[in-house]
């Protein structure tokens, strides 16, 4: 048979292999089979292949990685290893890349590697990921006798102590890739924390220590209980067959359950919705609780073969008290029997965690009889005195906690405890900014609450580090970012119904009246302060003394501030940014000054606050009254919308402006991280905003605030905040970059600059935002207040900004909220015909209308 025929009857082999396997599947349902048969048909594929090229009598084809153990999914790579006696010569170089590049033809997709036994030990001994690859190896075709020199070789050098502790600290790096969670909305089944990664570096360690290949030999050599063998099996298929579906779903490699595919896989695995949830949710919540369990044996597998691999010294057990001893840094129980003759003991032992800095973890035999504890947790657990003090003191304690509650969450005894935490346990969250379940979220905050509070993280966010060490009861705060969403799922205002959930659990904890006043307050209010800072004009004075009101004290407005900084960092590292750091940091100042009695500078009258730009003014050098002729210009609403250092600064660029200058654009680094802010003063037109929207699009700025103001001679004198986190390192190339080319575009203005419109984000797909308009008068019956919510895209706020234009809407101010892909845009807007119901509704239709486009 030619080498064209031999292509294409193997081919043929593959795509009907292939085809029976997937319809054999569809009936049995048994990923095993499927795997193996997988592997069984393309090692007949590739040897008919290697015979065919005639390769040397003393070359070997090996199968490594994955498929070197015997399994293939779907669309998985191919790794196979051509070893070799010697260096290869040109010519049998050349016929090696010809191989594989037929393996290609074929539609395999190989990871190759040509390597002598040499290679192969040296370059193990130098990276763990070939060792790894190497440790599972089947010879597939050519020289037996070389492949069995190449076992005897890599067994040979093989440091088993050193490769456990590599591969255990290569999961550590991979578990903080995933922010060491499980729970993301968008896991990978293969190399998240739970995923089938974490099974098979079990497998490489006792591979590695002579335990054995096979859960069963685990077993028997005492690794396992039978309980936790069965649970091994059942969860090792199930993520098998997850990986399984989702390469069939897609039609390619791919391990993440994204969105796209979540509802394709529920449906595959038969799952049905309910009334209150989605199929994908139930899908996911079972993903969540097998990866749940598959960490938990994970952990306790490790800890086996590490005290088999590398037994330490046989130390006395120290006494802790009558129950509890520590073994070098792990805390054991007495006897196995404890929590069964004292349930008690449950909790205690993580408040022991906490109160005792040279524990690092629990022994594998104290972590096994907490999980078949937790049942033990009922009702009657749950109203005991002691188990209420205990926990109450476990969140009490100085330092701990972020480490005890994600292993308590990960025993499954927090959901015993606390009942309806139970039932958040790998929640889906629907929106388009939480990245994880509401379970991992309140723990997130919580994390970020006590984070807060240890000196060296200190230099992260300096203030707030301050007010959290100084605060009054700080387990308060943890309680509240317990409760804060966890009424989330049930229908309602989760933060009504969250109240009564924190208001039962501190009347049966015995939590002060005071305290537990401000823990149903926070959770109340716990999205109020994120609000207004992101939605409201914090110039303004009346908002921040509605808000003082709302607030009343001063340790109120330290909990919310604080509690609100954990919640929007704890929901997606996409949506904290600077910006928003700035304006809860400026809402809580000026509210903070007002509640003591003192004038914040937004509080300020318009003579105050010109006597402090004035001193700005001086510190520059610049003469009394030097400022006046520049300031006869402004009005009112300018002094009241800017702080004292923007109109400092616009004063400096503006008040030597020569006759005859029409235009000018300063810029300068912001505050903000990766900021910056922008200065336009050119004569007002009717499309200006519009031409700035497009311009900032167009380079890929995203407009965090706008200030539009028109001066008394016809000028507007707008402001910017914009930023592009990826020109951070170029700041002072990009002022100058932003002067030059819109002082160029304002003085030869063309056409209108439109963005280039972009695509709607995957998740839009399945989270599809409805967009939303509301117009009001503001508080005076002055200007209205036009509040959009939107799927987020480029060009958004140009095509808002357009169509204001078009209905003759001014526009004041503009306050841009991004959260994940969802945008919530304020404007502070006027014009005369919004006073008329048929025209306000018209733009109502038309901004809606454009939105949904």
């Amino acid at each position: 048979m030619n080498a064209p025929e031999l292509n294409d009857a193997l081919r043929q082999q593959l795509q009907n292999g292939q085809r029976t396997l997937r319809e054999a599947y569809e009936q049995h349902g048994s990923a095993a089979r499927l795997l193996h048969g997988r592997a069984r048909l393309v090692d007949n594929v590739l040897a008919s292949l290697w015979k065919n090229f005639g390769m040397p009598a003393n070359a070997t084809l090996v199968a490594v990685g994955g498929y070197g153990r015997g399994e293939l999914y779907p669309y998985s790579d191919v790794d196979i290893l051509v070893l070799l006696q010697d260096e290869p010569d040109a010519a049998l170089g050349e016929r090696i890349q010809q191989f594989i590049g037929r393996l290609w033809d074929l539609g395999l997709e190989i990871g190759h590697s040509v390597r002598t036994v040499e290679d192969c030990v040296s370059e193990a001994a130098r990276d763990v990921t070939i060792q790894t690859n190497l440790l599972e190896s089947r010879r597939l075709a050519g020289s037996a006798a070389l492949y069995r020199n190449f076992r005897t070789q890599t067994h040979a050098h093989f440091d088993a102590a050193g490769f456990f502790h590599a591969k255990r600290a290569e999961q550590e790096q991979r578990y903080n890739r995933f922010n060491h969670t499980p729970y993301a909305v968008e896991p990978n089944c293969k190399e998240s924390p739970g995923g089938l990664r974490d099974l098979q570096t079990i497998i490489w360690m006792a591979l590695a220590a002579g335990l054995g290949t096979r859960w069963e030999a685990l077993a028997r050599q005492g690794l396992v209980t039978d309980e936790e063998l069965r649970t091994l099996r059942k969860n090792e298929r199930f993520m098998q067959q997850v990986r399984i579906r989702l390469h069939y779903i897609a039609r390619r490699r791919e391990d993440r359950l994204i969105f796209d595919h979540q509802e394709a896989l529920a449906s595959a695995f038969g799952v049905k919705g309910t009334k209150a949830r989605r199929a994908s949710e139930v899908m996911m919540q079972r993903y969540y609780l097998a990866a749940r369990r598959i960490t938990l044996l994970n952990t306790i597998l490790i800890k086996n073969i590490g005290a088999r691999l590398l037994p330490a010294p046989s130390l006395p057990p120290l006494a802790i008290n009558a129950r509890f001893n520590a073994v070098g840094d792990q805390l054991d129980i007495a006897d196995d029997a404890l929590f069964q003759r004292e349930p008690s003991a449950i909790l205690e032992s993580f408040l022991l965690m906490e109160q005792h800095a040279g524990l690092h973890g629990m022994t594998v035999r104290t972590l096994r009889a907490l999980w078949h504890a937790r049942d033990l947790i009922d009702a009657g657990f749950r109203r005991n005195p002691v188990n209420r003090a205990l926990f109450l003191e476990i969140l009490k304690q100085p330092r701990g906690q972020t480490h005890e509650f994600r292993r308590l969450n990960q025993l499954g005894i927090l959901g015993r405890y606390i009942p309806a935490f139970g039932r958040i346990v790998g929640q889906m969250q629907h929106d388009l900014f939480h990245v994880y379940t509401v379970d991992q979220h309140i723990l997130q905050v919580l994390r970020n609450v006590r984070r807060l509070r240890m000196e060296e993280h200190a230099h992260e966010y300096p203030l707030l580090t301050r007010l959290a060490s100084d605060c009054q009861s700080p387990w308060v705060l943890f309680i509240a970012a317990l409760f804060h969403d966890i009424a989330k799922g049930r229908g309602g205002d989760h933060s009504t119904l969250g109240m009564a959930d924190a208001r039962r659990f501190c009347r049966d904890h015995g939590i002060d009246r005071e305290d537990a006043k401000l823990v149903v307050w926070l959770v109340q209010h716990h999205l109020t302060m994120s609000q207004v800072a992101q939605k409201q004009d914090l110039s303004d004075p009346d908002v921040i003394r509605r808000f003082a009101r709302l607030v009343r004290t001063e340790r109120r407005l330290t909990a919310l501030y604080i509690l609100t900084h954990a919640d929007i960092r704890g929901t997606s590292p996409k949506v904290w940014n600077g910006w928003k750091a700035k304006l809860l940091e400026a809402l809580f100042l000026a509210t903070r000054q007002l509640l003591r009695g003192n004038e914040h500078e937004a509080l300020q009258g318009i003579s105050e606050r010109q006597e402090s730009v004035r001193e700005k003014l001086r510190f520059y050098g610049l003469r009394p009254g030097t400022e006046d002729a520049f300031w006869k210009e402004l009005d009112t609403l300018y002094f009241l919308r800017h702080d004292a250092d923007e109109i400092a600064w616009h004063t400096r660029m503006l008040y030597y402006r020569p006759r005859g200058e029409e235009i000018v654009v300063k810029a300068r680094p912001s505050a903000v991280e990766h900021g910056i802010q922008v200065m336009v003063y050119t004569p007002d037109q009717q499309d200006l905003f519009v031409r700035l929207c497009g311009f900032f699009a167009r380079l890929g700025y995203s407009i965090l605030d706008a200030k539009i103001h028109t001066t008394g001679n016809g000028y507007a004198l707008d402001s910017f905040v914009v930023m592009n986190p990826a020109d951070s390192e170029h700041t002072r190339d990009v002022v100058a970059l932003i002067e030059h080319a819109l002082t160029q575009k304002l003085t030869q203005p063309g056409a209108l600059d439109c963005p280039a419109g972009g695509r709607l984000s995957r998740q839009l797909k399945h989270f599809p935002i409805v967009p939303s308009v509301t117009l009001r008068p503001d508080e005076r019956g002055q200007q209205f207040i036009l509040s959009i919510v939107a799927a987020d895209r480029p060009g958004l706020l140009f095509l808002i900004a357009r169509t204001l234009m078009e209905h003759g809407i001014h526009l004041h101010t503009a306050k841009i909220a991004t959260l994940g892909e969802r945008a919530e845009d304020t404007f502070l807007v006027s014009s005369p015909h919004l006073d008329n119901t048929a025209r306000t509704i018209k733009l109502e239709a038309d901004l809606i209308e454009r939105l949904s486009v």
